[in-house]
């Protein structure tokens, strides 16, 4: 009884729920005795929603004796995190057209753009700006790295954002990219800008501790698709950013992450430091990922410019694995043309990540017209009200603001009619196979004041295979009925939170795109951000994000500053 994988995998093998009964537990103990008996069956089968007989409880005896075997022959062999199922999940449906059609990758060349005498005065710039000012040689990327690490070291520790610096890395990229773009040699518009990575991203000969105390020392030998991707678009890494113990909220095992907007509070999860740094101007971009609102929430709440792909359309090898149907990497960046740059960088296969497989054209142009494009809103999520039954007004004036650029707004609804939160014990399942030998090692116990994963992963033992695959039945529905809902329009603008849009596209796959849209103007969270969110076709970034700029273009939210972080 005191080891832990044998009382997990006896529970889970009869559907039990948390507490053994009495007569399983003395079963349990006795050598040559059977380790599942009738009367245990009998009690699973209420969790089962099923009752047998008493000859078809013998019968199952022999059986569940059986799998309890071949189980602990499973347990025996040791499976890396970063190990997949062999079951894959694809958001493209039967007959779906994908685009297809490549064209040149353009970006804004900013005018104009002059060398401030204090160089600090750049730290928010957007990457289109900073990327001027390096390509016409005014900024060399030394320059640039230290000003954003002297900056990550004066504000980082307050801001509790940040998990290591990567500063020899850094300066040693610094160097390679001032003396390639004084030949001669430039990349691109990432060349020479220092950017952060959420610390969930394997980086060779730092640690990457995913946020969680058992994990604290933890490194690995190879770098991450989407390091080696920025690497080569002369990105330079300068710090690895706090998350969410395991990708969960803003509490990481050295504290709680803070909102640059009000420190006394945190800057939500999981993707809280690239939320945070990327706010305060600690670093010229970010990335971070997202399962279910871990780039949308702390986007939200430090009120910067988020990216969440389509599913599968970023390769995630290198990356701690959360839920491998649900896992998402997208950048977050100070505006949508920055989000733009950076997708352009970490997108296509590797060969790698199996369900980043499709290799297809992200036609990016700021000059291309929105206006042609067919834009709905979500039409119900807009017309909600709060707890004294008044309208949200942020929203509202997010979507007039749409209305003035696009007239003719098509109304739209979502699916409703299934029970998406029951679906959530996908990810349920899913996150507790990727962390099953922490809960059967009893480490998790270090993680219990600060995570409620411990708790998630030991419920989810008692998750039916049959049920979690009804539930992904279930998706398949759901996303046949959201494919008819994206039939109507090529981007819809809809409130971040409501109307269970964020659970909704988490599990059909669908890209959004998330922005500031304003700030709270009253209560114990006035003067914070709020945002309004985006949602595309599959495949369908670019539209999406030129929809996205067009509306932020209208409005100055992305260009404030948070007070206390000024050069």
């Amino acid at each position: 009884m005191n080891d832990r994988r044998t009382f997990f995998g006896y529970c889970s093998a009869l559907g039990l729920g948390g507490t053994l009964l009495p007569g399983a537990l003395w079963a349990f103990t006795q050598e040559g005795q059977e380790r599942v008996t009738a009367a245990m069956v009998r009690q699973a089968e209420q969790l089962a929603g099923l009752e047998f007989t008493d000859q078809e409880r013998d019968n199952l005896v022999r059986g569940l004796n059986g799998n309890l075997r071949n189980y602990e022959l499973i347990r025996a062999v040791p499976i890396a995190n970063a190990v997949p199922p062999a079951v894959q999940f694809d958001p493209v449906l039967p007959g779906t057209v994908l685009p297809a059609e490549r064209r040149p990758f353009r970006y804004t060349r900013e005018r104009g753009v002059r060398r401030p005498e204090n160089l600090a005065a750049v730290a928010f710039w957007p990457v289109t700006k900073l990327a001027e000012l390096v390509r016409s040689k005014q900024v060399r990327p030394s320059e640039l790295t230290r000003m954003y690490l002297e900056r990550l070291k004066r504000y980082g520790p307050g801001l509790e954002a940040v998990v290591t610096l990567t500063e020899e890395r850094a300066l040693r990229q610094a160097a390679d990219a001032d003396r390639e773009i004084a030949a001669g040699r430039y990349r691109g518009p990432l060349h020479g800008i220092p950017w952060g990575a959420k610390d969930l991203l394997a980086v060779r000969g730092y640690r990457t501790t995913w946020g969680a105390a058992p994990y604290e020392q933890q490194q690995f030998d190879y770098d991450a698709t989407v390091v080696e991707r920025l690497d080569a678009a002369g990105a330079i890494l300068v710090a690895k950013l706090t998350l969410g113990a395991l990708a969960m909220g803003d509490r990481w095992y050295g504290g709680m992450t803070r909102n640059p907007w009000k420190p006394d509070e945190g800057s939500s999860g999981s993707s809280a430091g690239p939320g945070a740094a990327t706010a305060a101007g600690l670093v010229g971009f970010s990335i971070g990922t997202e399962t279910l609102g871990s780039i949308v929430s702390p986007a939200t709440r430090n009120g910067v410019t988020g990216l969440r792909p389509t599913f599968g359309r970023v390769s995630r090898h290198g990356a701690m694995a959360l839920a491998w149907s649900m896992d998402k990497i997208g950048p977050m960046c100070r505006s949508v043309e920055d989000c733009a740059l950076v997708f352009q960088a970490i997108i296509g296969p590797d060969g790698k990540d199996p369900t980043a497989s499709r290799d297809l054209p992200f036609n990016w142009d700021p000059d291309g017209t929105a206006r042609r494009l067919r834009v709905g809103y979500y039409q119900s999520a807009f017309a909600a009200t709060d707890r004294d039954g008044q309208p949200y007004p942020l929203d509202r004036r997010a979507l007039e603001t749409m209305r003035r650029l696009v007239p003719d707004l098509v109304p739209i609804e979502t699916p409703s009619e299934l029970p998406l939160n029951a679906l959530r014990i996908i990810l349920n399942a899913e996150s507790a196979a990727a962390f099953d030998d922490l809960t059967r090692s009893g480490r998790d116990d270090l993680m219990e004041q600060t995570s409620s994963w411990p708790a998630s992963f030991r419920q989810a033992r008692f998750i039916p295979a049959v049920e979690y695959l009804q539930a992904n039945r279930i998706r398949t529905m759901v996303m046949q009925q959201m494919a008819e809902t994206m039939k109507q329009v090529d981007v819809f603008i809809t409130p971040s939170s409501l109307g269970n849009v964020l659970l909704l596209t988490n599990l059909t796959g669908h890209p959004a795109v998330v922005l500031p849209a304003g700030f709270q103007e009253s209560g114990a969270r006035a003067g914070t951000p709020v945002s309004i969110s985006f949602i595309g076709q599959l495949y369908g970034e670019a539209d999406l994000l030129r929809v996205a700029r067009l509306w932020q273009n209208a409005t100055d939210f992305h260009l404030r500053q948070p007070p206390g972080f000024e050069a």
